[in-house]
């Protein structure tokens, strides 16, 4: 085979076509591609190619590459060389063959099919026995010596053009096929004779010429010009646009076509067609795998008109195509040192291939199947680590529904929203905070039913099982929440209507699930039941908390795989991984899952619960007394918070970002307050202490509070504020040293946007730092940094790192602020519309965006590191847990990621897979 290196240069190669022209080449054929082309030849014509260079049995065929595709669809016609290409490397075909498209003695007949770059499975078009007509289908009958296939095999063509290529409703052929079965009193379509065929050949042209109006071609090139044409159209259905998105894969891409030869499983007995894996794509178990029909073409066993046999019961039906079939197989798995999906006919005793290609298989699979391979010598470590990824650890992490219960008759599904949290979750509807955390304490399990969630709900979200909102979507606050805590949530099931007042919920149909009825939520379907559904726990988890070990004797195989890949991550990988967390118990379970620190301990979550009072009283403080003496109840509290994380995380690092949020947060509702106000007076009750609060409340309150007084300018405006908290910090790691621990705390200050805010608290920081040092008797070692989360700190980083020894991106806040988004008013009003339109691939809160808030990070980490070459750089947002967005912080050169617990051991996975060099198999 001669290889082109420069695959848009026109080439012969061996495929016996004179070249038409000079530039871009736009078909090429089966002897000319490899499996390396998939870009420009789409998965399926590049692995034709490949199969055609081993020596294995392909139909002959050629391959219009997905450039043509593109051009076609920008400009609405095919590129101008591509018809003299495609007649060029016809007439070769047909030279090869020995009969010409269509011939009336004795017909070429081709398929016409798909296939982009990745595969997606039957979201495009393909039209079998291009080439049939009135008067060749009596030819084909003539040659194959049977009048009942050629007919059988000229129906279908009428049917698939006319569906695919002529829009006609699928239904209408479907019915008329029926209904000769039913004339005929048989039940499969194989009991049909070639005069009931003849007869249904010519319904289904009645069929084509009244819904298309037109008749079905008899000009075999018209019918594959046509098909060629449906094809590319059909890379811009609404199904294809969705699985793309489904899948992020980009719409520019376009689909190749590739035109074989045809071969056919549909002449008898000793003929069929099946599907083929060269292990389990469920378990990754080796093995016999897949499906084989008898008398049947490929879109029999897709469609699942008639039921298939076992791949391993071929071997009765026809050894020695099978013994053929698995030597193919074991040749194409080495080959592609990977789990191979494979496509065959039979046609009369001869065994043909028709497609290859990676398969897809589980989560599950992919960690057994990786470590089978390292073990088998095909693949090292580092390719391991390709074949597998984090999103689907984390699929493994979550606990499950029994999917043999959930349709049975004592659960049903009553609704579906937005799969926010993967998991499974029973127990009793509850719909406020108040009565979760309550039930949750006599020792109930309960689900969580809101509207929508926001912070104050965060004590029932803990205590809840799991979390199911009516609006919102994967970046509300119900979900994000619910994915740092590796809580299951369903988020924006619009059809539940949501009675928080009335302690209910209306189902389609009218049912009403009242407080207490027990409900499940799959928070990876989406789908919500009535009644309990089994939960199968997950092994894997069990693992990473240490409560079941990889090499013990009845660990479990998924377990072993596991444990080996993250082993590979680690050794591999550059980036550290810490964790958001904000207590002791938090950060003990990230160590157990890996952690190796704290990379985001938010402070304002210790001032919630019993101690919002002393909040309220330092708010309300009149006087600089009244504010010190509120400062001094909260010091100690503070300072036992801290002394017990940094003992949980005794000789790792621990990043204490200082208060952030706005202070009117701490206070109650503005209208709640307000209502309680208006009833006292109506009574002539008491209400000083209320007014008093209502009155603050309108003192703080803000139009746009996300960039009003919070971060550093509370603790500029503040007095005592952010000092009480480094006062804490210090203290807490000075009674750790002297407990012979190893305390490294390191102090973040929020929302810096310049340079000099950072000056002041970092002057007042060190002062209290020296104080404490002196009273204690300890050299304390804490480093002072900020968070980048405006864009005015990204592009001043250089001035900043000037008083900072280590940044940490806040990439929500850096997203919302470069993007100009409200994230919890975008999210509901036009998110959706962005997604469908295309503007967005994903949601910018979910994976980074590489070219607008990424490129800031780039260049402040540049900017920063040329001020001080040994500045720490981590990030702490969302992000930080996000597979994709791993790999983008390994390659702008940050030191750490830090998300929540449960998402350590796919950062981990992910920082390994982003330090490994090796590209991998793609199997999307």
């Amino acid at each position: 085979m001669s290889e082109n290196k420069d695959p848009h240069v026109a080439a012969n190669g061996d495929s016996g076509v004179e070249s038409v022209g000079a530039g871009v080449k736009f078909v090429y054929d089966f002897t000319e591609g490899n499996k390396e082309l998939k870009d420009l030849l789409g998965g399926k014509g590049a692995n034709l190619a490949e199969m055609t260079n081993l020596g294995l049995p392909v139909p002959p065929g050629f391959t219009i590459t997905t450039e043509a595709c593109k051009t076609y669809l920008d400009s609405g016609d095919e590129p101008a060389a591509l018809r003299d290409e495609v007649s060029a490397h016809l007439d070769a075909l047909e030279a090869k063959m020995g009969k010409k498209l269509g011939q009336a003695d004795d017909p070429l007949l081709v398929s016409v099919r798909s296939g982009a770059k990745f595969s997606m499975p039957g979201m495009m078009d393909t039209v079998l026995n291009i080439g049939l007509s009135d008067k060749s289908v009596q030819g084909l009958a003539k040659q194959a010596g049977d009048d009942r296939f050629a007919w059988d095999s000229y129906r279908r063509l009428i049917q698939m053009f006319g569906k695919t290529v002529l829009g006609v409703e699928g239904e209408l052929f479907e019915d008329a096929l029926e209904a000769a079965k039913h004339t005929k009193k048989v039940a499969v379509d194989t009991d049909l004779e070639a005069a009931d065929l003849k007869k249904l050949v010519a319904k289904f042209k009645k069929i084509v010429k009244t819904e298309a109006g037109r008749d079905f071609p008899q000009d075999p090139r018209e019918q594959m010009d046509l098909a060629i044409h449906a094809v590319f159209d059909s890379w811009n259905t609404e199904r294809a646009k969705l699985y793309r998105r489904q899948e992020r894969i980009p719409h520019d891409l376009g689909t190749a076509v590739n035109v074989c030869s045809m071969v056919f499983g549909n002449l008898g007995p000793d003929s069929g067609t099946g599907v083929a894996f060269t292990r389990d794509p469920a378990s990754g178990h080796q093995g016999v795998y897949g499906d084989y029909l008898q008398n049947a073409q490929g879109e029999d066993v897709v469609a699942g008109i008639r039921n298939t046999v076992a791949l391993a019961d071929l071997e009765q039906i026809d050894k020695t195509s099978y013994d053929q079939l698995m030597q193919i197989m074991k040749t194409l798995e080495n080959h592609y040192r990977d789990l191979c999906d494979i496509e065959f006919t039979i046609e009369r005793g001869q065994l043909w291939m028709l497609q290859t290609r990676v398969g897809k298989r589980t989560a599950g699979a992919a960690f057994r199947i990786a470590t089978q391979l390292v073990d088998q010598g095909l693949i090292d470590e580092a390719e391991a680590l390709q074949r597998v990824n984090g999103a689907q650890l984390a699929q493994l992490m979550f606990p499950r529904f029994d999917d043999s219960v959930a349709g049975g008759e004592k659960v049903s599904q009553i609704g579906r929203g937005i799969a926010a949290s993967p998991g499974a979750a029973v127990g009793k509807a509850v719909f406020d905070s108040y009565t979760a955390v309550k039930w949750s304490r006599s020792g109930e399990q309960v689900i969580l039913v809101r509207r929508e969630t926001n912070p104050d709900d965060l004590d029932g979200m803990i205590a809840a099982e799991g979390i199911l909102t009516s609006r919102g979507g994967k970046t509300s606050h119900a979900a994000v929440v619910a994915r740092g805590m590796g809580k299951t949530c369903v988020c924006g099931a619009e059809e539940l209507e949501v009675d928080t007042k009335r302690r209910r919920m209306t189902v389609p149909g009218g049912h009403v699930v009242e407080e207490g009825d027990v409900i499940s939520i799959d928070g990876s379907s989406g789908k919500v039941y009535l009644g309990e559904v089994p939960v199968v726990p997950s092994p894997v988890v069990e693992y990473f908390e240490g409560r079941m070990h990889a090499g013990a004797d009845d660990a479990d195989e998924l377990v072993e795989a596991v444990h080996r890949i993250m082993a590979f991550a680690d050794r591999k990988r550059r980036l550290r991984v810490r964790a958001n967390a904000d207590n002791a118990e938090d950060a003990l379970r990230a160590r157990r899952f890996g952690a190796q620190g704290i990379g985001l301990c938010r402070t304002e979550h210790m001032f919630l619960g019993d101690r919002r009072e002393l909040v309220e009283r330092l708010i309300l403080a009149d006087t600089d007394a009244e504010r010190e003496e509120s400062l001094k109840e909260l010091l100690p509290l503070q300072k036992q918070d801290f002394v017990q994380l940094f003992e949980a995380m005794d000789g790792l690092p621990v990043t204490v970002r200082l208060l952030d949020p706005p202070l009117h947060e701490f206070l109650p509702d503005i209208t709640e307050l307000s209502v309680r106000v208006a009833l006292a007076e109506a009574r002539q009750d008491p209400h000083e202490n209320e007014l008093r609060l209502l009155q603050a409340v309108h003192r703080l309150h803000e139009q746009n509070p996300m960039l009003g007084l919070r971060g550093v300018r509370l603790g500029l405006v503040i007095p005592g504020l952010f000092t009480m908290q480094v006062r804490a910090i210090a203290e807490a790691a000075a009674e750790r040293k002297n407990a012979k621990g190893d305390p490294r705390a390191e102090i973040m200050i929020p929302l810096v946007g310049t340079v000099q805010e950072l000056e002041i608290v970092r002057e007042e920081a060190e002062q209290v730092i020296a104080e404490v040092q002196e009273h204690a008797g300890v050299d304390l070692k804490l480093s002072l940094g900020t968070m980048i989360e405006l864009p005015r700190a990204a592009l001043t980083a250089g001035q900043i790192a000037e008083a900072a020894e280590f940044f940490s991106f806040g990439t929500n806040d850096l997203t919302q602020t470069v993007w100009g988004f409200s994230r919890d008013d975008v999210e509901a009003s036009f998110f959706t519309a962005y997604l469908e339109k295309g503007i967005f691939g994903v949601s910018p809160f979910e994976t980074i965006d590489r070219d607008g808030v990424g490129k800031l990070v780039s260049d402040a980490v540049k900017a920063g590191r040329e001020t001080r070459p040994d500045l720490k750089l981590g990030v702490c947002g969302e992000h930080g847990g996000d597979p994709e967005s791993v790999h983008f912080f390994h390659e702008v050169g940050l030191d750490y990621v830090s998300c929540s617990p449960f998402r350590i051991p796919v950062a981990r996975l992910e920082a390994g897979r982003a330090a490994s060099s090796s590209t991998g198999s793609d199997h999307r």
